[in-house]
């Protein structure tokens, strides 16, 4: 998976490819040879020594046993998957991984954290100006690992607000569409997850100013998360994030149940 973030990112992918490179070198192997070991082509080694890729976990783990590295390249696994994320991004990815809480309102499109594979894709598909198929692969599987949250032990506690006119948008098509309602439908009977939809119809709305995220971690911090154009804000000052708390605990009142939620949507999959 291809780079494509701030000098932060860089260096960290710079910093692993030198350290595999002196591991390799080290024990006498070439590219070819300790590609071979580890099922993946020379240029592939090539490119993450050169810090030009972002290799995934299970690349690190086996080079990291296959080398001998006895940890070395394994403990800097989460700081190089977290350039998986766009830079506007990566500490709020981090803030999610540890959440014991999680509460987000979507008015755009469907949040990260529920969105299938297919329509995922054609999300990024639809970024002007045009990502590249190396971009957009990196940015799916990097969407798709977040959705591990939903399994975490203890079970963290999630929920949504989405906007009526989210899940009335075919982004992809109408069968990508399909897809994305059932895998809503789905997370939504998870016992940890709860999901509402606010009406179109709705004459009054608390969150008219645009999207946010309501972070607890496990050390009981309380943090919002604001995101809009690739620019994106973490609020840790109590008073801002008590006004997103009003506004999402408003929001829960104003918008169907998630039991009415959920018949919504299997409503609107009974008309396609």
């Amino acid at each position: 998976m291809t780079a494509h973030g701030g000098e932060s990112e860089t260096g960290v992918l710079r910093c692993f490819g030198q350290q595999l490179r002196l591991l390799r070198t080290s024990r006498g192997l070439t590219r070819a040879e300790l590609g071979a070991q580890l099922g993946y082509g020379e240029d592939m080694i090539a490119s993450v020594e050169l810090g030009r890729r972002i290799p995934r976990p299970e690349f690190i783990e086996r080079a990291d046993a296959v080398l001998g590295a006895d940890g070395l390249l394994a403990v800097m696994k989460d700081e190089v998957a977290r350039a998986r994320y766009p830079a506007f991004f990566r500490d709020a990815a981090k803030l999610e991984t540890e959440a014991v809480e999680l509460h987000v309102y979507a008015n755009h499109a469907v949040p990260g954290l529920l969105q299938a594979e297919e329509y995922a894709r054609a999300v990024f598909e639809a970024r002007r100006p045009l990502l590249d198929e190396t971009v957009i692969s990196e940015r799916v599987a990097a969407r798709l690992a977040r959705q591990k949250v939903f399994d975490r032990k203890p079970l963290p506690t999630i929920s949504f607000v989405i906007e009526e006119s989210v899940l009335r948008r075919p982004i992809g098509g109408w069968g990508v569409w399909r897809g994305q309602l059932e895998q809503i439908c789905l997370r939504g009977r998870s016992r940890n997850v709860e999901i509402q939809i606010m009406p179109t119809e709705v004459s009054e709305h608390a969150a008219l100013a645009g999207p946010f995220t309501l972070i607890e971690t496990v050390k009981g911090q309380r943090i919002a998360y604001v995101e809009v154009q690739k620019e994106s804000r973490l609020l840790h000052e109590r008073s801002s994030v008590r006004e997103h708390e009003e506004q999402y605990g408003i929001l829960r009142a104003q918008a169907l149940t998630p039991r009415e939620s959920l018949q919504l949507v299997e409503k609107l999959l009974g008309e396609r």
